[in-house]
């Protein structure tokens, strides 16, 4: 069954007006019809199932049956620090750790990162990742869109991870796995998490410090060296699974 997210506006009372590209893709990709079931979600925490009544190019009405679906949301609000990577890797790690049940995107300026921040194109470009993280959430049925903020500096990436409960910084020189299964097990419901991925070129020494100073649990994520766009998924994986029944 299809999803598609809408904002409070376009729902009046059962009526969910959808238009835009979700209309075209509705009628003309997927063909759907009058009495097609589909999901709906508000993209804060509010899942219902509804019915096609009437479509076109340009606007769907569903009309919504049953409220309060229940939600695929993770119990950890997980955020990743993702050292900006080379080309458009950061779209496709946006795409499949939203599939993972990330709740926000940082973009990380750090040492070792090719990519330089351009700050003409930094709002269209996050614009772009936002849109790549509400496909991805509305694909694997989110209830909420993962947030996609602008590029920071490494040392606003430290700020904003002191308010977290548990700092996550998967680092090729830290202890093996059995103390990462003992981090993970410190996990339970409502804990907000943050995790720090370097760029290609990985952590400078000075970073990995700094980061154990902010408060960062540096972790193993094995004996293996993984890309960039591997290991956030990866821990991300971990994690899902430590919450899964």
């Amino acid at each position: 069954m299809d999803q598609f997210f809408y904002e409070p506006e376009q729902r009046i009372g059962d009526t969910v007006r959808l238009e835009g590209e979700d209309a075209n893709h509705i009628s003309r990709v997927l063909r759907l019809r009058a009495g097609d079931v589909v999901r709906l979600a508000d993209g804060r925490g509010c899942d219902s199932l509804g019915v096609i009544e009437d479509l076109s190019k340009t606007e769907v009405t569903v009309r919504v049956t049953e409220d309060d679906l229940p939600t695929h949301e993770l119990p950890f609000e997980v955020t990743l620090f993702q050292g900006l990577p080379k080309a458009d890797k950061l779209e496709w790690i946006i795409q499949k750790n939203t599939e993972l049940g990330a709740a926000r995107f940082v973009p990380v300026a750090m040492k070792y990162s090719v990519p330089k921040v351009d700050e003409k194109k930094e709002g269209a470009k996050t614009a772009r990742r936002q849109a790549v993280a509400r496909s991805a959430a509305a694909q694997c049925k989110r209830s909420c869109v993962p947030e996609v903020l602008p590029t920071v500096s490494f040392v606003e990436a430290l700020t904003q991870a002191k308010g977290l409960d548990l700092f996550l910084v998967p680092y090729e020189n830290a202890k093996g796995a059995a103390y990462t299964r003992e981090v993970l097990g410190r996990l339970s419901p409502g804990m907000r998490i943050g995790i720090l991925i370097g760029p290609e070129g990985g952590f400078a020494p000075e970073e990995a410090e700094a980061a154990k100073a902010a408060g960062g649990e540096l972790i193993s994520l094995g004996s293996r060296i993984l890309r960039t766009e591997t290991a956030g998924m990866a821990l991300s994986a971990a994690i899902m699974l430590m919450a899964e029944d």
